[in-house]
């Protein structure tokens, strides 16, 4: 028996100007959940598309078994056992979660689709997952998590022995995260093979027996999980040591930039009060679905607030859409950058000036110089990974879209920042980018606000913290007073606590 299902050896992968994978190896055995790491840009994705057929590579050799093979497409890559599940599942929303799964390879006799067998085989995969729903359930009826399943049960109906799994945790909540840990080791008990992708260190810890590392499209190592530290990881990841993961610096904070008095929205929030200093940086936290993002957005314009009082530099306002919350100096870094807050079929430019486009215009004549010479700048700020300004928002790699997202935030004159998960599926190196421009931006007396679910950045980038449970505050906590576990006995208070809790906070 081979020692590895598949290897591959000195893979070379080149784009007009880019070197997109530079003589890079990889090897993973059957009934092994194997780590990939690298910062966004390092080669991971390009590595996916070449093993699972996307892609031909320029130079190298892929291996299944000892065998070497050559993928054309990606049905030569199904045919051979390989099956990728993607962070952003590309599903058919209106049809069945049978039709999602046998799409691309039905199931046919004498030229007809045989539904009952499809439908059969699709619940048995179903119920193989211990999965809550149905195979004759319409997609889009189903959770991110749920939708997961699907693709992993599509994955198991092609009979693959090789499934990658690209950041498969990171719209999911602790429970779904629990859960899609249990089916990934199952399927590893079961012989198959998973190559895990996650910018999440504990997906690593908890997962894999074998990481390796990859860095501006290179192979930098390959060891066994229980021999590495953190330290070990982002060293290997950006090539340097980051003594200090959180940059946060010691800003006095001006006055009140932004009060918010029991702000509610029937069905969202009730009653939820807190306030900004200028140069603050306050995180607001608590368990996926405790209403964090329902409160921003209603701040923003996006939804209407039932009740509540919103006051700006002192004076109350009342937003009434995104627009009027933009010309009142309140900025908002969506959590979702995909479908919120990219054009993804525009250029890089024009994405990051999109909020100030009449600053470029002269009697409604563009100056495209000057806004291309801006955004430039601002992308060189923050040091997105790119060709040029021109090259479209969906060919960057997520973490390097989202700092197109936080790039944009800079053009304009803010008074308050707002940022809903700034480091959602971004790489560590990234992560502690965006937490310097987060810093520069309190130092020039911008209020912030920051929606996370990670409790590190929170911990490590807070002046204050109000955590939420079921849509109201549960909690108040200062830089100083604030811990792990009071933040989390604080996410799972119950609303019937709330008054205590008041009290004495």
């Amino acid at each position: 028996m081979a020692e590895y299902i598949l290897e591959l050896k000195g893979i070379t992968k080149l784009f007009p100007g880019v070197k997109a994978l530079d003589n890079v190896d990889f090897q993973i055995k059957e009934g092994e959940i194997h780590a990939l790491m690298g910062e966004n840009g390092a080669g991971k994705s390009t590595l996916i598309k070449v093993i699972t057929g996307v892609h031909q590579p320029n130079a190298g050799s892929i291996f299944l078994n000892d065998k070497k093979v050559s993928f054309r497409t990606p049905r030569d890559a199904q045919a051979a056992g390989v099956a990728a599940i993607y962070q952003h599942v590309t599903a058919y929303p209106h049809l069945t979660v049978t039709e999602n799964i046998f799409m691309g390879h039905e199931k046919r006799k004498h030229g007809f689709l045989q539904w009952g067998a499809m439908h059969k085989e699709a619940q048995a995969l179903v119920e193989t997952l211990d999965a809550d729903f149905h195979a004759t359930d319409i997609m889009g009826t189903l959770s991110v998590a749920q939708q997961q399943m699907v693709e992993i049960a599509k994955a198991l109906s092609t009979n693959a022995r090789i499934i990658i799994m690209d950041e498969p945790t990171a719209a999911l909540t602790r429970g779904e995260t629990e859960r899609l840990y249990e089916i990934t080791e199952k399927l590893r008990d079961d012989g198959v093979a998973i190559i895990f992708i996650s910018h999440r260190f504990e997906d690593m810890y908890r997962l894999a027996s074998r990481v390796t590392v990859y860095r501006d499209a290179k192979y930098i190592w390959t060891r066994n999980v229980c021999d590495v530290s953190e330290a070990d990881l982002i060293q290997g990841m950006v090539g340097r040591e980051l003594t200090e993961l959180f940059p946060k610096s010691e800003i006095e904070i001006g006055d009140e930039a932004l009060r918010v008095d029991e702000l509610s929205c029937t069905g969202y929030f009730k009653d939820v009060s807190f306030h900004v200093g200028k140069g603050e940086i306050v995180g607001i936290t608590g368990l996926v679905g405790a209403g964090r993002t329902e409160v921003v957005e209603s701040l923003f314009g996006i939804t209407t607030p039932s009740n509540g009082k919103i006051f700006l530099n002192g004076k109350q306002v009342k937003i009434k859409s995104p627009q009027d919350a933009m010309s009142r100096g309140l900025g908002l870094l969506t959590e979702d950058r995909q479908n919120k807050g990219l054009i993804l079929s525009w250029g890089i430019g024009r994405n990051i000036t999109l909020a100030e486009l009449r600053k470029y215009s002269t009697f409604s004549v563009m100056n495209e110089k000057a806004e291309r010479d801006e955004a430039k700048v601002l992308a060189e700020r923050v040091d997105t990974k790119a060709n040029s300004i021109f090259d479209l928002a969906s060919s960057l790699s997520g973490g390097n879209q989202q700092k197109v997202v936080v790039s944009r935030a800079l053009t304009s004159k803010l008074d308050v920042l707002i940022m809903d998960e700034p480091t959602k599926g971004v790489d560590v190196g990234a992560k502690t980018a965006i937490y310097e421009i987060m810093g520069e931006l309190a130092k020039q007396g911008i209020g912030i606000i920051m929606v996370s679910s990670e409790m590190p950045e929170i911990l490590g980038m807070c002046d204050r913290i109000y955590v939420m449970c079921e849509g109201r505050v549960t909690g108040e906590l200062s830089r100083q007073e604030a811990t792990g576990e009071k933040i989390l006995e604080l996410a799972m208070r119950k609303k019937e606590h709330h008054a205590a809790t008041k009290e004495v906070h």
